[in-house]
């Protein structure tokens, strides 16, 4: 069969099809839709349909070609009844379509009682890899609420072509009929609209998918997902020193790589995460902060380049080090069947399924864990430690300090570093090795000690000390990175604005991302004079609430004061926004520099980014060829993004069976502020304008504080914790945000011209 017009295409698939039906059609040319009105009706009756609810269908030639589809550009018309309404109706979707006389229009008895409908794709648009994607919705009973985007409850299913596993109905009954719509087509890249009404499968529509890709090798994808398989498989196995019998994987808990690196980093970016944070430095921190002891543990792991934290190691690590073995290893199971339950919570395990802390309300929360068997001594065993370790962590003499201590050293060897006459590698062993030991562990030990003071400070008010506004009252008068941009963006000059800031970029770890210094029109417009923003008003405990907390911590055994504590929980937060900013430093010098080593040998940025840090810093110890190692790691780098470009994995991965076929979690997303905005959207990257748009990032990390500069009205991110950069700084300037919306919803809004975000009432609608 070969594609012509949407209505003629149906047309001809009528009766052939085994597997669906299509529903009877009458259509006629824009031309005699112009000329003779009326026969559209005498069509109808012909065709015993006038007196029934139907749809006035578009059928343009520029429509469902090979080259585009132009989705959703012209007019159909649903649930018209009578020959007034037909006529009118046909006349708007015939004015709609412009002047071309040939056009089509074509109606269809219009389908009610419809338990699922929506869109599936014979290939993955994004990446080329074969798969059948089925996007869908079984609670409106609307057959276009996916394509006009008004589904609020839509499910994602994905399965390899080649995939053994077993299909779950109807769905099965969906991808059947996708296979016979291939072989009809000889084409493997189809869009394919669908319902099911009384039972019955029917065809909407199909037409070409346009690529923007080539189609992935298909044994090429057979092998890697085999060889993703027998990692994995492998990694299920018990670990003599490991509570837990199996581990979870997921791209958003703990230092949730989707967010700072993204799902599919290139080799050096992931090589470079690995290296200063997941591999060792994470682990030797909270060792230190008190935790299980988790040293040569990787946290990270990649399925051929995809990353993954591996849960049960990040839920030993959050194990108070005097907690008796069995309760760890009771606590551990439980963790994992939460998150393997709640698969929605993988951006939240800190805050609503793993125990880390001491806060207020802990000894209600912990309450939760008797419904899995937990008796009243084991909860109050694992309120004690937290306690324990908590008041440790928080005391004014506490481990953070020595951490916010050891940051300033690591600006002094930076400059020592790079002002010595050792070579680009030399420096960047060096300033490596440097960031770990000064940068990124006592960062990771801040980090610890901020969330502590984040919790604490929620915990105010769930006890009823705070208000929601006194906590964002609080924050907001916080000195971060963040606000300092804004000041010094209003306050200095260019030279000396990007003297103190230059370093940033928005890809923190990439390469390839200008840094603020190098694309310094793209991110500011200096021309435009700056307002630093209004002073927020000052945050002042009452005698009241001081009395109240004093007395809360004397009741909860925490060994400190109220000033003590709010001085902690201050100096937390802003020293883990300041290391974060002295550590991105060094590792942005280590990012020109291996553009300056690439460049001696005629590399280019893009050509680096596919190395490991490994084979770099290596090559300080040994006596190999630097150019030769450097093209050989670009070389595997490149042939292993081929091999694994058309890889899909879910954002949480606990079966073999997933790694073929799988189901999207609905995402649950952090509302930070109690702010609304209703404004027009911008997806980055974009030249366009920022002020007062609302911005869509799929990830960002520090690098991206340069929005906050140009007035947004609020922000949306695909990935992303209520703990993170991105939340910490819309909590900062007030801004109202979405944090870690997932990736359905946030393709779904990115289709969006307008948006309104109302995070007082916990809801994005589609203007």
């Amino acid at each position: 069969m070969k594609f012509t017009t949407k209505a003629d295409t149906l047309r001809a698939l009528a009766g052939r099809l085994s597997t669906a039906q299509v529903l009877p059609q009458i259509s006629l040319t824009a031309g005699e839709a112009r000329d003779n009105p009326a026969r559209a009706l005498e069509l109808l009756r012909e065709a015993d349909l006038l007196n029934t609810h139907l749809i006035v269908r578009s059928s343009a030639r520029n429509e469902d070609t090979a080259e585009g589809s132009n989705a959703g550009k012209f007019l159909s018309i649903a649930r018209v009844l009578g020959e007034a309404a037909v006529l009118a109706a046909v006349s708007q979707v015939v004015d709609a379509m412009g002047p071309d006389r040939e056009n089509q229009v074509f109606i269809q008895p219009f389908l009610t009682r419809v338990e699922l409908c929506g869109v599936a794709f014979t290939a993955d648009p994004s990446t080329g890899g074969h798969y059948y994607i089925l996007n869908y919705d079984r609670t409106t009973g609307s057959t276009s609420s996916v394509t006009d985007g008004t589904g609020t409850q839509l499910e994602t299913f994905c399965h390899f072509k080649a995939s053994p596993a077993q299909l779950p109905a109807p769905l099965d009954r969906v991808i059947a009929l996708c296979r016979e719509l291939e072989a009809l087509f000889e084409h493997p890249a189809l869009d394919i609209e669908f319902a099911v009404s009384d039972g019955i499968l029917y065809l909407l529509q199909v037409r070409p998918l346009v690529l923007t890709r080539p189609l992935a090798d298909l044994e090429g994808q057979q092998r890697c997902l085999r060889l993703i398989r027998e990692k994995f498989r492998a990694s299920l196995l018990p670990h003599p020193d490991l509570c837990g019998q199996c581990t979870i994987y997921g791209v958003m808990p703990d230092w949730n790589p989707a967010e700072m690196i993204g799902v599919r980093p290139r080799p050096l970016a992931l090589s470079l995460y690995k290296e200063i944070i997941t591999n060792g430095v994470w682990a030797y921190q909270r060792d230190n902060y008190g935790y299980r002891n988790l040293r040569s543990f990787p946290l990270m792991v990649d399925f051929l380049g995809l990353p993954y934290i591996d849960t049960r190691v990040s839920f030993n690590s959050f194990l108070p080090k005097s907690l008796p073995d069995p309760l760890a290893d009771r606590l551990v199971g439980y963790y994992l069947d939460r998150l393997r339950t709640h698969p929605e919570l993988h951006d939240k395990v800190e805050f609503e399924i793993a125990f880390t802390c001491y806060t207020f309300d802990l000894p209600a929360r912990v309450t939760v864990l008797s419904e899995a068997g937990f008796t009243a001594q084991e909860q109050a065993c694992l309120v004690e430690a937290l306690r324990e370790l908590t008041n440790s962590i928080i005391r004014e003499d506490g481990f953070w300090r020595k951490d916010a201590e050891k940051i300033e050293i690591l600006q002094k060897k930076r400059q020592d570093i790079l002002s010595s006459g050792l070579g680009p590698a030399e420096k960047i062993y060096w300033l490596l090795e440097y960031c770990k030991r000064y940068g990124t562990l006592p960062f990771a030990g801040l980090a610890r000690a901020g969330f502590i003071a984040v919790e604490l400070l929620r915990s105010m008010v769930t006890a009823g000390v705070l208000t929601e506004e006194e906590r964002s009252l609080y924050m907001n008068g916080l000195s971060t990175v963040g606000k300092n941009i804004s000041r010094d963006l209003a306050g200095l000059s260019p030279a000396a604005f990007l003297e103190k800031y230059g370093h940033l970029r928005p890809g923190t770890y990439d390469i390839c991302s200008p840094r603020y210094d190098q694309g310094r029109e793209l991110y500011f417009d200096f021309s435009q004079p700056q307002s630093g923003g209004a002073e927020p008003p000052p945050f002042k405990l009452s005698l009241q609430q001081y009395e109240v907390l004093q007395q809360m911590l004397e009741a909860h055994g925490l060994h400190t004061d109220v000033l003590s504590l709010f001085r902690f929980i201050r100096h937390a937060i802003e020293g883990r926004e300041y290391a974060k900013f002295v550590f991105t430093h060094t590792l942005s010098d280590v990012l020109e520099l291996l553009s300056e080593l690439g460049a001696g040998f005629g590399l280019s940025r893009t050509e680096m980014s596919y190395l490991t840090i490994q084979r770099v810093t290596e090559a300080y110890s040994c006596t190999e060829d630097l150019e030769s190692v450097l093209r050989a790691s670009i070389r595997d780098g490149q042939a292993l993004e081929r091999a694994a470009a058309g890889i899909m994995l879910p954002p949480l991965l606990w079966e073999e069976a997933q790694i073929h076929s799988f189901f999207l979690p609905d995402g649950s997303p952090n509302f930070i502020t109690q702010g609304r905005c209703a404004a027009e959207t911008v997806l980055l990257p974009s030249e366009a304008p920022l002020e007062g748009k609302l911005v869509l990032i799929r990830g960002a990390d520090p690098g991206y504080d340069w929005i906050f500069s140009r007035s947004i009205a609020g922000f949306i991110t695909a990935y992303g914790g209520a703990n993170s950069h991105m939340a910490i700084r819309a909590a900062e300037f007030g801004i109202p945000a979405v944090i870690g919306v997932g990736e359905k919803q946030f393709a779904r809004y990115a289709s969006a011209r307008w948006l309104e975000v109302d995070c007082r009432n916990r809801r994005v609608v589609m203007l």
